[in-house]
């Protein structure tokens, strides 16, 4: 644990202190649970030989009533060493809860992302307080873009799902990226009012995803382009 979390110290996301109050925890823990631990194998051995003692005097050749006062004494020893037994293997349970607990309070220090992708934003510096629900980073999947557009209400008719597409970036218009027709709204709707027309606004419309097959690094989100979708009687839309 000492390596794992050393980095975070050394970028001065936790503070030398906390690295060694964590660190105190944990060891102090991990010894207690060895403690308890080697008391169990101890406790279990008593039992051993008072379970052999106790055999031992049920066979032997003793007076009978000697005999009958040696296993009253040996059944209490066992009655004892079990009732030690059980304790130190409560008192190990019991050691693991806590343990478990610093290791997942160890685990509140890492974040992890729930994909692979690409940092886009970053909205709070190590070591900064933060509050529950804060977002931290805004990370994307480069390898996943896609083109969000609109086709006329009366072409889209000639359009399916799969259908090779192109797409242009504004920063590189001569240069087009190869795509593919992903999605298709199953209802129109009127243009977004992000359109720059009025008269294009109040038309209807279906909404379409493209996805580029390739532009990795080069298409991101927020980018403005173009696309257009090469149906199979050779026109573009």
């Amino acid at each position: 644990d000492r390596d794992r979390y050393a980095p975070l110290l050394a970028e001065g996301v936790i503070p030398q202190q906390q690295f060694d109050q964590i660190q105190t925890r944990y060891e102090t823990a991990q010894a207690t649970l060895e403690a308890r631990t080697a008391a169990v194998a101890a406790a279990q051995r008593q039992v051993n030989v008072a379970e052999g003692g106790l055999t031992q005097a049920q066979t032997s050749s003793l007076n009978p009533n000697i005999r009958e006062v040696q296993i009253e004494g040996l059944q209490t020893q066992l009655s004892q060493a079990q009732a030690q037994l059980e304790a130190a293997q409560a008192d190990v349970q019991t050691a693991i809860a806590a343990r478990e607990e610093i290791l997942a309070k160890l685990d509140n220090l890492a974040i992890t992302s729930p994909m692979d992708g690409v940092v886009l934003t970053r909205t709070v510096e190590p070591g900064e307080v933060i509050g529950v629900g804060t977002n931290l980073l805004t990370i994307i999947d480069l390898e996943a873009v896609y083109l969000r557009g609109y086709i006329p209400e009366g072409e889209v008719g000639k359009v399916r799902v799969g259908m090779p597409a192109e797409v242009f970036l504004d920063s590189n218009p001569d240069d087009p990226l190869e795509a593919t027709v992903s999605h298709i709204d199953a209802e129109a709707s009127f243009t977004p009012e992000n359109i720059y027309f009025k008269e294009d606004r109040v038309k209807q419309v279906f909404g379409i995803k493209v996805e580029l097959e390739e532009g990795e690094g080069y298409a991101k989100p927020g980018m403005p382009a173009d696309g257009q979708i090469l149906i199979d009687d050779g026109e573009k839309r």
